[in-house]
């Protein structure tokens, strides 16, 4: 049985870049044995999937992806695009594949933002039991251009990180994030929250580092992101993702009743 409902299924041209390029570089994917990787809910246009398989393939030669779409009349648009290493079919989060084939990555981005937060732990679950052993779930969303974006990231035993990516030179402050966060937290950005204590912080620390915007914002965000490591936020990573717009900190630092820290004054 397909397990969810069709969403608006809106998608455009390059507009989940930043996505793709985190799981480009991560483990899950490079030292897959068998990488496999699921766009989820790619939307009306075929598109998503089959920027994802460019990205990755400089990385991974071999690797394959499914487009999964839970509209028939979508998948069977998308049908004639497929090529080697490209395919396309209906489902939903139960991820359906060929016989015990297990992805390596399942990317869904766009999706669970259209449901109820409480709908999200099951697809989480239902998804995360799909994966290899290793592997990595995205739940991401992203603003209709791709240059706000965030994501949870998790394996196959529960969310790991939140990320948030930005393209630097064109926000005001870091904290527009606020507007695409994924459904587990976007509710959660109130006072007494992690999620909102991070993004208070991110924003002080890069008022605190306007004087760099001189040299360039990426130089004004490491420094941001240097400053929050400093005061303690877990996280990950060092300045080759941070100068990308990139910031990711630990799951148990944001998650839902997450206890909250002292935010310095502006």
């Amino acid at each position: 049985m397909v397990e969810g409902h069709i969403t608006r299924g809106t998608t455009g041209v390059n507009r989940l870049r930043r996505i793709d390029r985190f799981i480009a570089a991560h483990p899950a994917l490079r030292r897959a044995t068998d990488p496999l990787v699921v766009d989820l809910g790619y939307g009306a246009a075929h598109w998503t999937p089959l920027e994802l398989l460019e990205r990755l393939r400089p990385v991974r030669p071999d690797v394959r992806v499914v487009g999964i779409e839970i509209d028939p009349e979508r998948v069977r648009a998308a049908a004639a695009y497929a090529q080697d290493g490209l395919s396309f079919r209906r489902g939903g989060f139960e991820i359906p594949l060929d016989a015990d084939a297990r992805p390596a990555v399942i990317r869904a981005a766009n999706v669970l933002r259209q449901y109820d937060e409480a709908d999200v732990p099951a697809a989480w679950a239902l998804m995360q039991s799909r994966l290899q052993p290793g592997g990595l779930l995205l739940d991401a969303t992203c603003n209709e251009v791709g240059r706000v974006a965030s994501w949870v990231s998790l394996d196959p035993d529960g969310p790991r990180t939140l990320t948030v990516s930005l393209h630097l030179a064109s926000v005001e402050h870091p904290s527009i994030v606020a507007e695409r966060l994924p459904k587990a937290l976007i509710h959660r950005n109130v006072p007494g929250e992690g999620v909102h204590a991070l993004l208070r912080e991110l924003d002080a620390q890069w008022a605190r580092n306007a004087p760099l915007a001189t040299f360039s914002p990426r130089q004004r965000f490491i420094a941001a992101v240097r400053g929050l490591r400093d005061a303690g936020w877990p996280v990950r990573g060092g300045v080759a993702r941070w100068r990308l717009g990139e910031l990711t900190v630990d799951w148990s630092a944001v998650a839902p009743g997450a206890r909250t820290r002292q935010t310095p004054e502006l």
